[in-house]
């Protein structure tokens, strides 16, 4: 099993001085519950009076409230008020956030900002964004990557909280790409990642995406993972790779001829497999990683072999900028 070296922090590591994602946990104040109306003096005289304690069993309680019902005197309601901290965030729009929102470009071109209580840690940002190569970089030129505590998805228009409740948490999703005028912009929730390598793996798929959109797959990569898909090897990168390679080859599989291939869904499997690894490769950048953390239920991981022909290959296009190294280290089996 290959494992992604660099010289960054393990995903697994528990330093608390790390990284402020791990360090600061999400726990926004529980509601304080306050009665806002009292039993009468009678009530409580009466309950008093029967020997009623907070250590009373319920059949003792049950005694009481004949008891007071007997008596005439009407049962007490409480009301209490929930203070709510989801009801002090005002959520923005996200055109809003874009427009007020400072960009920042790093030094390989990528531009981004950040905005409101992310939590992030400046330096470790930096890293994930200027692991994008050069030559990568240049095709994301139209593209502005909002680092953001909770993008809210639930209308028409993207909304973003400044920062977070277990509330909000629920109802957000990881990210939301919006286009403004001729800029694609993606909003970005840092309070839903667990780590940074959470952090940096939901940038570099969106980042990935993105590259193929703009610049296609190259011919050498396409023939590379084609090959591997014809040789049945195991397994895929994602979900999307793994649906649409076994759709384009359904026909094959089938008849047992040599049937031509679904090249819809051939295609949409090169394009996903192509920002798959490249995601995949930006991480092994930035970070430490086993690859068994990649694991999904849904489908069968990529055989270890063949992404990593598929990575080298990615290396190979796209060399790492100054100060990054990639490596694949395979632990010994015992």
């Amino acid at each position: 099993m290959p494992k992604m070296a660099k010289k960054a922090v393990r995903k697994n590591a528990k330093n608390p001085e790390e990284n402020a994602i791990s360090r600061l946990a999400n726990k926004p104040n529980f509601p304080s519950f306050k009665p806002n109306t009292f039993p009468s003096r009678l009530g409580r005289d009466a309950l008093l009076g029967a020997g009623l304690t907070a250590d009373s069993s319920p059949d003792r309680f049950e005694v009481i409230i004949d008891f007071l019902c007997s008596s005439g005197e009407p049962i007490p309601q409480l009301e209490y008020s929930v203070m709510a901290e989801a009801a002090q965030i005002e959520l923005l729009p996200a055109a809003k956030v874009a427009q007020e929102t400072a960009v920042q470009q790093a030094t390989n071109g990528i531009c981004y900002a950040t905005y409101g209580e992310t939590n992030l840690v400046t330096a470790d940002l930096e890293q994930i964004l200027q692991a994008v190569p050069l030559s990568m970089a240049a095709a994301l030129s139209n593209h502005a990557y909002y680092f953001v505590p909770l993008t809210l998805g639930e209308t028409e228009e993207p909304m973003v909280a400044p920062s977070y409740t277990v509330d909000l948490g629920d109802r957000a999703i990881c990210h939301r790409n919006i286009k403004f005028g001729n800029a694609d912009c993606v909003f970005i929730s840092t309070r839903l990642m667990q780590d940074r390598f959470a952090l940096a793996f939901e940038f570099f798929i969106n980042a990935g995406h993105q590259f193929v959109e703009a610049a296609g797959v190259p011919k050498s990569f396409a023939d590379l993972i084609w090959s591997q898909a014809e040789a049945d090897v195991r397994g895929e990168t994602s979900q999307d790779a793994y649906e649409n390679r076994r759709r384009a080859l359904d026909r094959r599989r089938t008849d047992g001829s040599e049937s031509p291939v679904d090249e819809k869904a051939r295609n949409s499997f090169l394009e996903a497999a192509f920002s798959d690894a490249i995601a995949v490769y930006l991480l092994a950048l930035t970070l430490d990683f086993d690859y068994s953390d990649l694991r999904e239920r849904e489908y069968p991981l990529l055989a270890a072999p063949a992404l990593a022909e598929r990575l080298r290959h990615v290396a190979g296009l796209f060399p790492p900028n100054p100060g990054y190294d990639f490596q694949i280290l395979y632990r010994r089996r015992g």
